[in-house]
């Protein structure tokens, strides 16, 4: 979600920077040579028709409820883009402690890379659940898999997490495909 809010961002911003642009050339424009009519956007059309148009008037009462829906689906989408933090236990009352996905996905990443026959290991973490994908040559996924989920359970204990996350693990290896 986070990315989705930075291309959006980035978007509106160029938006808003080309109609600025637009803007000061149709002010310079006015400027430059009054009464020739605009230079790009036709704002004398829109003038006008905009003045036909009450506070009242159906289609005004339309568009500002269309901007004000699009404004909160901004507003929700920037809230929901915030850090997932994961909470660790307080060592103090006034101290709150927090780490990141990545570096629990990290710990768990070097701490299951370590065991033996594991030839490699992809992590993800969030703070509701561990995901890892390890692949080995050696064993089948009957027999790493539940020393793996020891491993990971083990370590979880031991780090000092507020709440425990799910642990799933899932073994790759070229034994179980004969």
């Amino acid at each position: 979600m986070r990315l989705f809010v930075r291309l959006l961002s980035a978007l509106i911003g160029l938006v808003l920077a080309a109609a600025g642009v637009l803007l000061a050339l149709e002010v310079g424009w006015g400027w430059w040579r009054p009464g020739r009519g605009p230079l790009f956007i036709p704002w004398d059309d829109w003038r006008d028709r905009l003045a036909e148009l009450s506070w009242s008037a159906p289609a005004v009462r339309y568009v500002a409820i269309g901007v004000a829906i699009v404004g909160l689906l901004l507003i929700l989408a920037a809230a929901s883009a915030g850090r997932r933090a994961i909470r660790l236990t307080d060592p103090a009352n006034e101290v709150s402690v927090t780490t990141s996905p990545r570096s629990l996905a990290r710990l768990v990443g070097v701490t299951v890379r370590a065991q033996d026959n594991v030839a490699g290991a992809k992590v993800t973490a969030t703070a509701k659940k561990v995901r890892v994908r390890a692949t080995s040559r050696m064993e089948t996924e009957g027999q790493l898999r539940p020393r793996l989920l020891d491993t990971v359970s083990g370590l979880l204990d031991d780090v000092p997490l507020v709440r425990r996350p799910k642990v799933s693990v899932v073994v790759d290896s070229p034994k179980d495909r004969r």
